[in-house]
């Protein structure tokens, strides 16, 4: 195991570092943005702000920006990969294991209760209603990052233009995402090395502030930050065991035709290909999911990410739901419950430990490197290409939520599905336009356009419109 783990877990909780915040002090403020961390990517990462940089003052503005473009830079939620960078700034891994599994803890909690609810009493009148509702704020959420991702990222035509294509590419040809993202990041970089000054890097958090808060840490690289081949290789050894044994183990003990061992090994290729964030990583998983592998149908997805929208932790928990109903549906021997139960958490397991493997590897590793222009070139263009995937993300929500028949166009190497106009759910389409109205003309919080969203759903029930 990596000597700086052992060394700071025996330590315990009175340990203190050279900048005076007990490991105590910092349990409780991870677990008070723990709590906060609703809202997706967007208000998880300024709740942080607010509190680390802003209140508490534990990290300065300039570190804080760094350590967010890295984590945009990787596979998987960006928010969860922050905080356990910070954490693992402030007190080393087990900062890190503490800030990163806090930061997930409410959100597993709360989608499991709420599988086990949509499981057992999905079909009845009133669930159905409630997540009606839930479907129609949804799309206008998801809208509306589409349209605030947007005024950040596409601020030139070179931006637009990469935009666009993602979305062309994505949407209409079926381009793999990841072939996306990296065809953007080697054009951002060469583009930056050119000196375009198109590829600038992306302010994130502080708007246009410039990096002016002082932290604790300094803007000196700390001693235990700094990064060397054998750590890399110790920190490799312990994440890598813990990710692939539980995967090896199924695949040798149950086959790869089980459940859970497609379980383990879909999630695990989504930990190493989906980069872009929560809502891009949902592009992808909803396609394989319900297209691929038939776990569940395009309105049960909707159904998922609304419970993730409605829950603290990031969006990307929705899989926890998606693994839960693929057991479910097909739990073998084991009673339903209990093995759509050992399906969510499989889900989320080999989903996050990669997130902690890609913080502890690479993070000493970034930390040299702030201020590389390269870098942040690369960032700015793929910034711009997931706007597109959330733009295609957006119009198959939209599709499947507003329509209740579509019809697959695979032609002149095309791949898209066209909906059906004469299917149009009247219903969904003004609870979409209301939670659209809520959000974008009278600024809304989201919590409350979920909130009426369901009781709107309800009332429709009630009136026996839907």
């Amino acid at each position: 195991m990596d000597a700086t783990m052992e060394k700071t877990i025996d330590a315990g909780a009175s340990r203190h570092l050279d900048h005076g915040i007990s490991f105590g002090e910092a349990f409780r403020v991870w677990l008070r943005v723990a709590v906060l961390s609703f809202g997706g990517p967007a208000g998880q990462i300024a709740v942080m702000h607010r509190i680390l940089v802003e209140e508490k003052n534990w990290i300065s503005e300039s570190r804080f920006l760094h350590a967010l473009n890295y984590c945009m830079l990787l596979p998987g939620p960006e928010a969860q990969q922050l905080a356990t960078y910070i954490g693992w700034l402030l007190h080393r891994t087990a900062g890190g294991i503490m800030a990163g599994g806090l930061f997930i803890l409410p959100g597993i909690i709360a989608i499991m209760a709420l599988s086990y609810v949509y499981a057992a009493y999905g079909n009845v009148g009133f669930i159905e209603a409630l997540f009606f509702g839930l479907k129609a704020a949804v799309l206008a959420i998801v809208v509306h990052a589409v349209v605030r991702v947007g005024k950040r990222a596409l601020r030139n035509r070179v931006m637009i233009a990469l935009a666009a294509i993602a979305f062309v590419a994505i949407f209409f040809f079926n381009v793999p995402f990841p072939i996306i993202i990296i065809a953007a990041g080697v054009i951002g970089y060469l583009g930056a090395r050119l000196g375009r000054p198109e590829f600038a890097a992306i302010e994130h958090g502080g708007g246009g502030k410039k990096a002016a808060v002082d932290s604790l840490l300094g803007e000196e690289l700390p001693e235990h930050v700094r990064p060397s081949v054998a750590r890399a290789l110790r920190v490799s050894s312990v994440w890598l065991l813990l990710w692939v044994i539980p995967v090896a183990a199924l695949l040798i003990g149950l086959g790869q035709a089980n459940v859970f061992s497609q379980i383990a090994l879909f999630f695990s290729k989504m930990a190493m290909v989906t980069f872009g964030g929560a809502y891009a990583v949902l592009a992808y998983v909803a396609q394989q999911a319900v297209e691929h592998y038939h776990w569940l149908q395009p309105r049960e997805m909707l159904d998922g990410l609304g419970m993730a929208e409605t829950t603290p932790g990031p969006l990307i928990m929705v899989l926890q739901f998606v693994g839960f109903m693929a057991a479910y549906r097909d739990p073998g021997a084991l009673s339903p419950m209990w093995a759509a139960t050992l399906g969510g958490l499989l889900a989320t397991w080999v989903t996050f430990i990669p997130c902690f493997l890609w913080i502890f590897l690479g993070a000493p590793y970034i930390e040299t490197l702030r201020g590389n222009k390269g870098l942040a070139g690369a960032l700015s263009a793929i910034t711009a290409a997931v706007v597109g995937v959330i733009l295609n993300l957006s119009i198959w929500f939209g599709l499947h939520t507003l329509f209740r028949q579509t019809t697959p166009v695979r032609s002149f190497g095309l791949s898209f599905d066209m909906p059906v106009w004469g299917s149009l759910d009247i219903a969904a389409f003004v609870l979409a336009a209301a939670a659209a109205t809520a959000i974008f003309r009278l600024n809304i919080g989201m919590l409350w356009v979920l909130a009426g969203s369901c009781a709107a759903g309800v009332a429709l029930r009630f009136a026996g419109v839907v």
